[in-house]
């Protein structure tokens, strides 16, 4: 596993956590968005190696709010066992790639980072538009049984797998928006609920692929995990105090300096 000396910046690690782990609680995205430039940037860690340990950090957080939504009847599960059908392969496919070029080198650091940047931004416009694409919506009722549209469905796992897998973003605000766009007749909470489940198989497997090729460390994550299992914890409690278009505007603003502070990294 990589050497880090955070002895320096551990206090900065934990305090990003519980940022992080905040912004989650509210509002349910953030974890891979928000994490990984924050550990390039500030931190000064390889892109790989803030890629993969993020996509462990987002797997242990996303997956606390697994039996929570399960319990409330927000998961649909057919939905979930299609989307991994296609981000599973495509998380592992990208893994293999990722395997064979070795994350070490400067060009395929720079490809993370370039890619990340833009999943940055496509997440940063998917927020903001995301209430349109709601209210676009609204008035068309949930039927009794949702039909599955495998082929887009099982296209999105698999564009999200790789995605994800490269950049550690995209599996919340993109997700979300498409699902949100391939089935209107679903409630705004049950798709929700489905893309965190969802989530959490694929940023796990993502996160095991990325530390066998030696691109996780487990004390800057148990550092992370400290500050955010709190923040998720208030964050939670307060979900609704603040105005969803002002938590939405300050994430999207938040996104799109994140991916300027990499590109001037580049």
């Amino acid at each position: 596993m990589p050497e880090i000396d955070l002895s320096t910046f551990w206090t900065s690690v934990v305090a990003a956590g519980f940022v992080v782990g905040f912004l989650v609680g509210m509002t349910g995205v953030g974890a891979g968005s928000l994490m990984t430039p924050f550990l390039i940037a500030k931190v000064g860690i390889s892109p790989a190696l803030a890629v993969g340990t993020d996509l462990l950090f987002a797997a242990i957080t996303k997956a606390t709010a697994t039996l929570p939504h399960h319990n409330i009847g927000n998961v649909n599960w057919r939905l979930v066992s299609w989307l991994a059908l296609g981000s599973v392969p495509g998380s592992l496919g990208m893994l293999a790639v990722l395997h064979v070029l070795d994350p070490s080198l400067t060009a395929l650091a720079e490809l993370i980072q370039r890619a990340l940047i833009a999943a940055l931004v496509i997440s940063a416009i998917s927020i903001l538009i995301y209430p349109f694409v709601v209210r676009r919506q609204a008035n068309v009722a949930e039927p009794p049984e949702t039909k599955i549209r495998r082929l887009p469905t099982v296209l999105l796992g698999l564009t999200l797998g790789s995605i994800v897998t490269l950049t550690s973003v995209g599996a919340g605000a993109i997700g979300v928006v498409v699902l949100t766009l391939l089935y209107p007749t679903l409630l705004t909470r049950r798709l929700i609920g489905t893309d965190i489940v969802h989530a959490v198989p694929l940023t796990l497997v993502s996160g095991l692929g990325h530390m066998s090729i030696g691109n996780t460390s487990f004390e800057l994550l148990g550092l992370l995990l400290v500050g955010s299992i709190p923040g998720i914890a208030i964050g939670s409690r307060l979900t609704g105090v603040l105005p969803d278009w002002l938590l939405r505007i300050a994430l999207a603003l938040i996104l799109c300096f994140a991916a300027y502070q990499l590109e001037l990294k580049l």
